[in-house]
């Protein structure tokens, strides 16, 4: 058994697992994330003070409820932590730097489409008044 496999079993995290599909569901609860994610609950718990990207949705009796997003949140800090080594640290600003760089994805492709709307609604406006002169020119002239 490697030293890797010795700490995640002794961390309650089981990596010869193989996660299965997230059911399409609104939530989940901490034992079912748990489950579909190869984590403890403890770990899930921990988690949200670590990463404040984590937020689940709380009800009354201050039970979790996860979404879909934070799953697929928890198995990427599962992948940065078990698997590809980052501390908590580093695992945080990886994940701060991806959404970051999402974001600014999606501002530069919003702006495109925006610079693109706006040049053909230009040339329309263009095309419309350049008719329009011809018209009145035509009609003075006869």
């Amino acid at each position: 058994m490697s030293i890797a496999s010795k700490i995640c079993k002794r961390k309650g995290v089981s990596l010869t697992q193989e996660l299965a599909a997230i059911p399409a569901k609104k939530y989940f609860t901490i034992s079912e994330t748990a489950q579909l994610c190869g984590v403890k609950p403890y770990i899930l718990r921990f988690w949200e003070q670590e990463f404040t990207q984590l937020r689940p949705n709380k009800r009354r009796g201050n039970r979790r409820y996860y979404q879909h997003d934070d799953l697929v949140l928890i198995r990427q800090i599962r992948k940065l932590l078990y698997e590809d080594g980052f501390t908590i640290e580093g695992a945080s600003l990886q994940l701060r730097t991806a959404i970051k760089d999402t974001t600014s994805a999606n501002t530069n492709n919003s702006t495109q489409l925006l610079i693109n709307e706006l040049e053909a609604l230009l040339k329309m406006l263009k095309s419309s008044t350049i008719n329009s002169n011809n018209r009145d020119q035509s009609n003075h002239g006869a």
